[in-house]
């Protein structure tokens, strides 16, 4: 195990934490950078009152990540951010080996994406309002619901499902645990592609899927080829930006793309990055990240 350490404002704190969960982070904590120096403030008010601020002045954010390739690999991509002028690496420090994933359980309970779709970890009983169930462990690659980018693909996918007919082929790209992928699935979608850099990304959708009784070929990015009627990528907004030719060419006449992991001020930068093939628009939002919409032209 490998932890990145990135030294952030107190305004970059929840935005750069995020970030790295969206990254695969197996674990994400925040300490104050100024600890045990004279420079140290508390962050707490009076008892029973709420903080006087969300974060540090100066802070150091924690991820933990399964080996120093992907510690270096998610700091490279953080530091290329348009907001990431302020943040900076501290170190990448190798940590002893523990399961981290499985002493984060208790931090997981049922999820809901509609009132009758759910998202439950297998320790947990589904709600009895559940019709549809995604049974989603946390493992090496994460995506379990519990994101705003993530529920709102999701939610997406469950109130569009009378379109599911259409959805002969899938494209999940950059899949993490195969979370939008098998979702598409339990909503009747077929022959789902699901693709990702991280080959344990790979082998948690294969899990996933299978988990879920639902079918889906699970494999690096090469293995996306040809249109598909529905393309999602819940990423972040700089690679998508750079995916906008492959992610645009894979669409299928009167497709459908979905793209998360966009802040709500990036949704000019998007609409500019995909206007030569689509006209995307925002059609969720949630604690400020955006969903975004296009539907190429029917033939």
């Amino acid at each position: 195990m490998h932890e990145l350490l990135l030294i952030c404002g107190e305004d970059d704190v929840e935005i750069v934490s995020d970030a790295l969960m969206e990254l695969d982070a197996l674990a994400v904590s925040v300490e104050d950078a100024d600890a045990d120096t004279d420079a140290e403030k508390a962050l707490f008010g009076e008892p029973g009152m709420p903080a006087p601020r969300g974060g540090w002045q100066r802070s150091v954010v924690k991820a933990l990540f399964p080996d120093e390739n992907e510690a270096t690999e998610c700091a490279t991509l953080i530091l290329s951010q348009d907001w990431a002028a302020d943040v900076h690496v501290q170190a990448i420090q190798a940590v002893a080996e523990q399961d981290w994933v499985r002493l984060t359980q208790s931090q997981f309970s049922p999820v809901e994406i509609t009132p009758e779709f759910w998202i439950v970890p297998s320790w947990h009983e589904a709600p009895a309002q559940a019709t549809r169930v995604m049974r989603l462990d946390p493992g090496l690659a994460f995506g379990t619901g519990t994101h705003p980018t993530t529920r709102m693909c999701l939610r997406w996918i469950a109130t569009h499902s009378e379109l599911s007919p259409g959805w002969t082929r899938v494209l999940d790209y950059g899949c993490g645990s195969g979370i939008l992928a098998i979702g598409a699935a339990l909503h009747g979608a077929q022959n789902i592609d699901a693709v990702d850099i991280d080959p344990a990304a790979i082998t948690a959708s294969q899990d996933n899927a299978k988990a879920n009784q639902v079918a889906l070929k699970a494999a690096l990015p090469d293995a996306a080829q040809g249109e598909y009627p529905l393309v999602m990528a819940n990423i972040l907004a700089t690679p998508l930006k750079l995916l906008a030719p492959l992610l645009a060419a894979h669409l299928a006449p009167g497709a459908h793309l979905i793209l998360a992991g966009i802040l709500a001020r990036q949704a000019e930068e998007l609409k500019e990055a995909y206007a030569p093939w689509l006209k995307l628009e925002v059609s969720d939002e949630e604690e400020g990240w955006i969903l975004m919409t296009a539907q190429r032209p029917a033939a």
